[in-house]
């Protein structure tokens, strides 16, 4: 946290104030998610929206329709990623998630509880067969990946995973501290903990890739 801040201050003068805020931000929520490793629900609130605050853009998903607003979602975080790893010069992202992560970033995966289809079939949306089916797919597509190593599949993989988590939490799908959900709970924010950090590295060091337009919620002064 201590050498993330530095590098942003020694920047701050070379960027642009938007780049500066995102940064501020996001660093101010994954500081705050450092000092709650007692508060699993917390925490991984605030390293989402650590995470939320460094990539999302000005785009008003106000406008669009409910599948089309989850789709956009989506498709903004992989061109994010796409970007990140593209950045990546020193492959930080590989080593985390295929060396350093891969316990926790398995368990994650292979479990059911942070499927969204295994949800949308609790909620009557689709037939038991249809989330099992995919969950067999996605298994499959797994192999695949790790026989090839394709880093940025897997980092969609997993995002797809914390967006379920930090969806059931926010949306009021868990009670605080539960014991029913600890476990995926702390490989979440392990998992987060150790990618958020890297992707504002890497960020930093990438300022024109990632200076974006202005922030949706700028700083305004109150009158």
């Amino acid at each position: 946290m201590f050498v993330l801040e530095e590098i942003y201050k020694s920047k701050k003068p070379e960027n642009s104030n938007q780049f500066n805020l995102r940064i501020q931000r996001g660093l101010s929520w994954f500081k705050k998610a450092t000092l709650l490793d007692d508060d699993l629900d917390l925490k991984l609130i605030s390293l989402w929206i650590g995470f939320k605050a460094i990539y999302i853009q000005d785009i008003d998903i106000h406008r669009l329709e409910e599948v089309e607003e989850s789709t956009q979602k989506k498709q903004n975080v992989k061109q994010f990623l796409s970007k990140i790893l593209q950045s990546d010069q020193e492959h930080k992202i590989y080593s985390l998630i295929w060396e350093k992560l891969s316990q926790p970033v398995v368990r994650t995966i292979e479990n059911p509880y942070v499927f969204q289809p295994f949800w949308d079939y609790q909620n009557q949306e689709i037939s038991q067969t249809a989330w099992k089916d995919a969950f067999d797919i996605e298994k499959k597509q797994m192999q695949q990946v790790v026989q090839s190593k394709d880093t940025f599949a897997l980092l969609c993989i997993i995002f797809n995973r914390l967006e379920t988590i930090q969806s059931q939490i926010l949306n009021g799908g868990s009670t605080y501290n539960s014991a029913m959900n600890r476990k995926q709970l702390q490989d979440a924010c392990n998992i987060l903990s150790a990618i958020l950090p890297t992707l504002i590295y890497i960020i930093l060091e990438n300022p024109i890739i990632f200076d974006f337009n202005k922030p949706y919620y700028p700083v305004l002064q109150m009158s």
